[in-house]
């Protein structure tokens, strides 16, 4: 019996953006960057936290009673929290009738997360999906997710790595012998840039990035033998305004997939900015950098797909995800 444990944030299923068929997908606590737009603000820390839902909540204050450190008050906007204070000991949560507070993950036996996942084989099969492991930074768990996925393939489901790539080369050796598709990221290529919106430089990123395209030649001349499925490889791009949406970087980043990755990247996503995380910086009471931008329109997504073509990309491997604001007609 296997007795490892991961921190989860949520496990989502159905998913048809998160690799290939239909998929389930399994977000992990923890992440080395701290991107100025991350979508997930609750699985940075790899730690336990603690959030309040306005609109779940009664205004009975139970929680500010229960807490022994003082670091709950009630104000005019709800229930506001003094971070310094606040130990996530849980008493709030416990405390609380109306399930207003909750803890931001939760752990998990790999046993029950596998039995868990394995409750969606039917459609797996069906649709030609699998199992995603995301975050966060999945890789920040990697022991987790090497046993997880070889326990995943010796059920006979596929599994998928989301990643940002920060992490040491050990982590990636560990779990791409495990691993049927790469879903990776590249943000920004300039590395001054990088540090600034997200904390770190991209020099071991892009290094593993290269590491990976070696390591899927390797393996899919490997499986071209024998008639087996090839091992595939995602790049995903965050289109976010001021920062990484703009032609420059997506050319320069194109530029970068046509010389080192032409031969083994089956999609580039540029994923479309917008501000639906909002509510999950509002519930860990902190404050967002784009709280107020717009959804990019149609225009500066096209102006972006030519920066990116123009790199030699072909069109067909260009996917452009998420919404886009209505123009007036």
């Amino acid at each position: 019996m296997d007795d490892l444990t991961c921190q989860v944030i949520e496990i989502s299923r159905g998913t048809t953006h998160d690799g290939p068929g239909i998929r389930t997908t399994v977000f992990l606590k923890g992440c080395p960057l701290h991107c100025l737009w991350c979508q997930n603000p609750e699985g940075m820390p790899a730690t336990q936290g603690v959030w309040w839902e306005a609109r779940k909540c009664i205004g009975c204050l139970e929680c500010v009673a229960a807490c022994p450190n003082g670091a709950l008050s009630g104000g005019p906007d709800g229930i506001v929290r003094d971070h310094d204070l606040c130990t996530v000991c849980g008493a709030c949560v416990e405390a609380c009738p109306a399930n207003a507070m909750t803890f931001t993950g939760q752990e998990w036996t790999l046993e029950a997360l596998l039995k868990e996942v394995l409750k969606d084989r039917d459609y797996y099969e069906a649709f030609g999906g699998g199992v995603t492991v995301s975050g966060g930074e999945p890789l920040s768990q990697y022991r987790f997710v090497t046993r997880f996925f070889q326990r995943l393939h010796e059920e006979g489901v596929h599994t998928a790595l989301d990643s940002c790539g920060m992490a040491p080369q050990a982590a990636l050796m560990s779990v791409l012998p495990h691993t049927d598709a790469v879903l990776y990221d590249i943000k920004l290529v300039d590395s001054d840039l990088h540090r600034k919106y997200t904390g770190q430089p991209n020099d071991t990123i892009l290094q593993n990035l290269r590491y990976i395209a070696d390591t899927i030649r390797r393996v899919n001349r490997e499986r071209s033998s024998n008639g087996s499925h090839p091992m595939q490889l995602w790049i995903r791009t965050p289109l976010i305004p001021d920062s990484t949406a703009t032609p420059d970087n997506i050319a320069a980043i194109g530029r970068f997939i046509e010389t080192n990755l032409s031969d083994v990247v089956e999609r580039w996503e540029l994923c479309a900015f917008n501000s639906a995380c909002k509510q999950k910086y509002d519930k860990l009471g902190v404050g967002w950098h784009y709280a107020d931008y717009p959804l990019m329109d149609q225009a500066a997504i096209d102006a972006l797909k030519e920066a990116a073509v123009s790199t030699g990309m072909p069109p067909g491997r260009l996917v452009v995800s998420g919404l886009v604001a209505k123009t007036g007609t």
